[in-house]
């Protein structure tokens, strides 16, 4: 999700079950979408465009709790 920040990432996955949750939907997400872009499972464009929705969201959270939890150790 963000390779720049996996060891924080790590960490989180390791401490917080609500950003190894959001981690694993965002995951379970993308590849749902890359199945449907490749043809391996059905979808129409607008049910594609949800799921990036709903993934871009998940990865918007995600991003707040990595930053506020890097704040704290600053």
């Amino acid at each position: 999700m963000f390779p720049e920040y996996s060891d924080q990432i790590a960490h989180l996955k390791a401490v917080d079950p609500e950003f190894l949750r959001m981690c694993d939907q965002h995951a379970a997400l993308a590849q749902k979408i890359r199945n449907m872009e490749t043809r391996i499972e059905l979808g129409t464009h607008e049910q594609i465009e949800i799921l990036k929705k709903q993934k871009l969201l998940i990865k918007d959270s995600a991003y707040v709790i990595l930053k506020r939890e890097m704040a704290a150790e600053a």
